[in-house]
Formats: C-alpha cells, structure tokens, sequence
C-alpha cells in the first residue's frame, strides 16, 4: 500500500501548506484530496510535487505492507 505521509512531514518541515500547493502553485484541489484519502496520483503529479517542494519521491510517498 502506497502512503503519502511523508508528503505532509515534508509540508511541515518546509514550512509550505496545501493552501499554498493549491493557489500559488497550481496542484489541484482535488489532488490534494484524493492524497488525504489514500488515493492514487499520477506520476506527472508526484515529478511536480517534487520539483515545487526540492524533495525526491520518498519524501512524498512510502510502501508500506499491508
């Protein structure tokens, strides 16, 4: 199972909110959304979250056994 809990500990630690992910860098509500349930996102999705965030895809996203 995918988990996007390292995404919201990297939020935190770079001091970014959603608010600022949706207005001032264009990530969709609704991306938002579908992360907070658990819900796939696109891999273009993630290469933007990391390029706006400088982070690398572990510090948005683990593997986690179910």
């Amino acid at each position: 199972m995918i988990s996007y809990e390292p995404f919201y500990a990297t939020l935190l630690s770079k001091g970014i909110t959603e608010y600022e992910l949706i207005y001032k860098n264009g990530i969709s509500a609704n991306t938002i959304n579908r992360m907070k349930h658990g819900k796939p996102i696109t891999t273009t999705t993630l290469d933007t979250l990391c390029f706006i965030l400088d982070c690398g895809v572990t510090d948005i996203i683990e593997y986690k056994e179910d």
